[in-house]
């Protein structure tokens, strides 16, 4: 009997050789594909987060320093209303203010004040 070593490997054929190599190419470009198409994903999702970021970073700077609501001490604005008149309530957004009055004889009506205007830029009536 002869005594098998399992150290030595014997030499595939020729076509077997050839199919291998193909086998290995194919699974290095696979490889690369995946490694490709995985570092896209993750670009798009720093690029989605630092947008996102940058997007809210710019509208707290515009809520706070928007151009259009004076920021100095000591703004004095006027709402001129018709005497009786009586405001219900009121919300405020940004640079303008929303009022609720009610206006004896005319019923009631929503008043949007400018406070970058100083004005009132535009009247609703509530019938």
């Amino acid at each position: 009997m002869t005594a098998i070593n399992d150290d030595e490997e014997k030499p595939l054929a020729p076509e077997v050789e050839r199919l291998r190599r193909k086998m290995v190419r194919l699974l290095v470009i696979s490889i690369g594909i995946m490694m490709v198409g995985l570092m896209a994903v993750l670009g798009a999702i720093v690029y989605k987060i630092s947008a996102r970021s940058e997007a809210a970073r710019e509208k707290s700077a515009i809520g706070a320093n928007s151009p259009g609501v004076p920021v100095e001490p000591g703004f004095a604005g006027r709402i001129d209303l018709p005497e009786g008149s009586t405001i219900v309530s009121t919300s405020l957004d940004g640079g303008n203010i929303l009022l609720h009055v009610r206006i004896p004889g005319q019923g009631e009506k929503l008043l949007v004040y400018s406070l970058g205007e100083d004005r009132v830029i535009a009247t609703v009536t509530v019938d």
